[in-house]
């Protein structure tokens, strides 16, 4: 089959097959070898490994993972796309291909039939409007995942792996290192898709920790701390507990708390890390009772 990181493949199929981009799958295809064979290396595929790929396309990275690989599920949303990954893919023996929604598919039974429970490595090229959900959807659903490997725009990838201080820190930046280590691979131009997104784009590996590298005693009302700390990055951390609709904690009680942790009344929840929120999280909870 021929090679579709090379841009007159992708050319010849889109031609063959009549395809139409469709905005609202947020279609932009990879067509740089170069960018493909560094997120393989990024994703660190072996040949024992089963790979989940996010998003096929064409078949372009389904192509490049098979090669890797000793067994490919690649889940496509878009079923215009199937009958041209039956083609793209038919010299393929170890690729199955899945016409769902990523958000509905039972990662953890997947992982169970195709790699016996054992964790997974994901590789994805993701729609940047529905990047967040799905990152965060692999973590929260405690599916068995070693690693994901993603490409998403450059200003989330940035985003994922900031600390404190920085303006770009937020509830994004907690959660995915509450799951995950960060390390930005490579940036990626637009000139590397078919079409062109109007915005730079980024891959980025999450590695997933072993265990979180903080304890708490809820994880789920921490995370509703650190919504409502960032939901208006310029009030203070107590007006923002206080206004959260979900939370609407008493400015005392968040003052008492912030006292404790040797912080002052006046703080930010950008300039809190995340054994902060954590610290911060049990406390309340625990006056909360």
């Amino acid at each position: 089959m021929a090679d579709l990181g090379k841009p007159a493949n992708t050319i010849a199929v889109l031609q063959k097959y009549d395809f139409v981009f469709r905005r609202k799958f947020g279609q932009n295809f990879l067509i740089d070898e170069r960018v493909l064979e560094k997120i393989i290396r990024a994703a660190d595929i072996a040949k024992e490994d089963f790979v989940l790929e996010i998003g096929p396309g064409i078949g372009t990275m389904t192509q490049y993972l098979a090669e890797a690989a000793r067994e490919v599920t690649a889940v496509e949303i878009d079923r215009n796309l199937i009958p041209i990954l039956e083609d793209t893919l038919s010299g393929y023996g170890n690729v199955s291909v899945i016409n769902e929604d990523i958000l509905k598919v039972d990662v953890k039974k997947l992982a169970e039939e195709k790699n016996g429970g054992q964790p997974i490595k994901v590789v994805a090229n993701l729609p940047y409007y529905i990047t967040t959900p799905i990152i965060m959807g692999l973590f929260e659903k405690g599916a068995p995942i070693e690693s994901i490997t993603v490409m998403v725009q450059k200003e989330v990838a940035e985003r994922m792996q900031v600390g404190p201080g920085t303006k770009d820190y937020g509830a994004l930046s907690l959660a995915v290192q509450y799951y995950a280590k960060p390390y930005l691979v490579a940036n990626v131009p637009p000139n590397c898709f078919m079409p062109r997104p109007k915005v730079g784009s980024a891959v980025i590996r999450l590695t997933r920790h072993a265990k979180p590298p903080v304890e708490v005693k809820d994880p789920a009302f921490m995370f509703r701390l650190i919504r409502a700390s960032f939901n208006q990055r310029r009030k203070t951390l107590q007006n923002g507990l206080n206004h959260s609709p979900e939370l609407a904690l008493p400015k005392e009680r968040v003052v008492k708390a912030l006292e404790e942790m040797g912080l002052p009344a006046a703080v930010r929840g950008e300039a809190l890390a995340l054994a902060d929120f954590a610290r911060l999280s049990d406390l309340l909870g625990r006056d909360s009772g």
